[in-house]
């Protein structure tokens, strides 16, 4: 790198470890739990749906889940004037589910030409943290929604939706109460979704799902909705209202809701995806003081290194409020009288 890019880069050390409260950030370090909430909400900030959710911080690798909602009435009598004794009903859980955190890695470079580059910029260090920040949040959402494993050396090039980096909440329900997630319809292995399917449309798929969930556990519901389900269900009102611009008015109307419920497609959602949930069941557990981080420069590879891990998962705080379908079985018509 030029000398001018190497004197900024120096200094951006500097400042770094003052900020983290270390001698040298060219050492492997701790970042202390402050800084480190500050950085899980500058990860959380790039994003469009991890607000939505939770962010946890514990303290152990593993344990049971922490949040949850009201599984069972918890109201009532009981006659205590002869031998009865009122006995409290347990508030959280059916039974008691748990987490499990993994060491996730986030090893990035940036090469001397790239830094020569942004070296014109006064706000390289920033700008720098946005792009491995905003990067870090897609990342978190993917792995929630794709996540199948947690192998010990991963592969980008074999799963390019990180299913390979951690279990994310489809996995945890598939693990933890594998009946919520529906896998076939009248044909083994698929479920079709169109006229002539197992669901005719979006409202009867969504409507079928919620009675999935009990009725004292559906206080604000979502149906969280693929995009191409979303296509598909244009597609088959288009053809009904044709093109006429009043009723291409009322079509929006018409995809305000599914099934009664409000929906969303959460960025980096299965674009076959549909589950019905509410968005404070859904969380990411991260271990307190776990994140570890370290600045190299690599003249070896022309290039400076930044290297970081941290522990976390991905939990459904109630998993009886989770409901969906396995997004790969999901068949669409195909417009030849098929499926596909």
């Amino acid at each position: 790198m030029r000398e001018s890019t190497r004197k900024k880069f120096d200094t951006l050390c500097s400042r770094m470890a003052a900020t983290y409260g270390v001698p040298s950030v060219r050492q492997q370090f701790s970042v202390s739990p402050t800084i480190e909430q500050r950085l899980q909400d500058a990860i959380v900030e790039r994003s469009t749906f991890l607000p939505k959710i939770n962010t946890i911080p514990v303290d152990d690798l593993e344990g049971e889940t922490l949040l949850g909602s009201a599984t069972g009435p918890v109201s009532g009598r009981t006659d205590t004037s002869a031998d009865k004794e009122r006995t409290p009903r347990n508030v959280l859980g059916l039974k008691p589910y748990r987490y499990k955190l993994v060491q996730t890695n986030t090893d990035v470079y940036l090469r001397y030409a790239t830094m020569d580059a942004w070296s014109k910029f006064p706000d390289m260090g920033d700008r720098y943290s946005r792009y491995v920040q905003e990067r870090m949040a897609n990342d978190r959402e993917l792995v929630g929604w794709h996540g199948r494993s947690a192998a010990a050396d991963t592969d980008l090039s074999a799963f390019p939706l990180m299913q390979d980096v951690n279990k994310g909440w489809m996995q945890y329900m598939r693990e933890n109460l594998p009946g919520n997630i529906l896998s076939g319809g009248a044909t083994a292995g698929e479920i079709r979704i169109g006229a002539g399917g197992d669901w005719a449309n979006l409202d009867i798929a969504v409507h079928d799902l919620l009675q999935g969930i009990p009725t004292y556990m559906r206080q604000n519901l979502v149906a969280l909705i693929g995009t191409d389900l979303i296509a598909q269900e244009k597609a088959a009102l288009f053809a009904v209202v044709g093109g006429k611009p009043t009723e291409k008015a009322l079509l929006g109307n018409a995809l305000t809701t599914f099934g009664g419920l409000a929906w969303d497609t959460p960025s980096n959602f299965p674009g076959r995806g549909l589950v019905v949930t509410s968005y404070d069941n859904l969380s990411v557990y991260l271990q307190n003081g776990s994140w570890r981080r370290k600045v190299e420069d690599n003249p070896k590879k022309d290039r400076v290194e930044d290297y970081n891990s941290r522990n976390e998962g991905y939990v459904v705080e109630t998993p009886e409020r989770f409901v969906a379908v396995e997004f790969d079985n999901v068949k669409l018509p195909d417009g030849a009288s098929g499926w596909a």
